[in-house]
């Protein structure tokens, strides 16, 4: 996952993940960049065998909980897809405000694009009990109450905590019952 010193080292257990975008551009209030996302995560999930617990897209950033063979390499790829994919539809929309902070955002090593949209890294850590599995899906869910953007963690659209309640969410997880 970048260079990052974070790794996935066991893969039977799941891991907490996060991702930023480069200085806290919030690409994620745009819905259709936020689609994106959900988009590709269901990708993981059905193309790469990816079992995905929980998530939560913010405005400048994603949690996920996320277990699976060769997670590091499918994860990197994941970022390298949507970045590849958000620049594409922000190059179509002509949004040079957003494309420039992206351009000056870009690291000097990061030769092989104009933009970088991702922070390096995902900083994966391993789960490796109930008790942290709960913990992580409540701090997943509660991102939005605690920001204010929602006074219930279910009211925000690009959640799993719909899911948890035995609604329908914007996208299947498989539920831990813990």
């Amino acid at each position: 996952m970048g260079r990052s010193r974070y790794k996935v080292y066991e893969e039977c257990f799941p891991y907490f993940i996060t991702s930023s975008i480069v200085e806290g551009i919030p690409l994620f209030a745009n819905s259709n960049l936020a689609e994106m996302v959900l988009q590709a995560v269901v990708f993981l999930q059905k193309k790469r065998k990816v079992e995905v617990n929980a998530y939560v897209i913010m405005e400048n950033h994603i949690h996920l909980i996320a277990k699976g063979k060769d997670l590091s390499e499918h994860f990197r790829n994941f970022k390298s897809y949507t970045a590849h994919q958000m620049i594409r539809y922000l190059t179509q929309a002509n949004n040079e405000y957003l494309l420039s902070q992206l351009k000056r955002a870009k690291k000097a090593h990061k030769s092989g694009s104009m933009h970088q949209l991702w922070q390096e890294g995902a900083h994966p850590k391993q789960i490796f009990d109930h008790s942290v599995m709960s913990q992580k899906i409540e701090y997943i869910h509660y991102n939005p109450v605690i920001r204010g953007y929602v006074d219930r963690a279910e009211h925000w659209r690009y959640s799993s905590a719909r899911n948890y309640l035995g609604e329908e969410g914007l996208i299947p997880v498989t539920l831990f019952r813990g």
